[in-house]
């Protein structure tokens, strides 16, 4: 089962983190048949395997594709269900 929350660790080309966001599973699936998880804009999107492997989805113009990003499961929170 597909954790209901992710860290996304976004790094830089020398393998240092750059920047950390918390997604939540949304009701969508992906191309690969994935769940789509999205940050609280709706402007982070990716599709996250059930090994974690993370494909970011475009949700709008002028973005770059993130080559290297890491999924990190959290604890769902208090009193939610999977």
């Amino acid at each position: 089962m597909n954790p209901l929350r992710y860290e996304l660790v976004f790094s830089d080309s020398t393998g240092s983190a750059r920047d950390v966001v918390i997604v939540e599973r949304t009701d969508l699936k992906g191309a690969g048949g994935h769940p789509v998880y999205s940050d609280a804009t709706g402007i982070i999107k990716a599709e996250i395997s059930d090994r974690d492997e993370v494909r970011i989805l475009a949700s709008g113009g002028h973005q770059e594709p993130s080559q290297s990003v890491r999924a990190r499961p959290l604890p769902d929170p208090a009193g939610s269900s999977a």
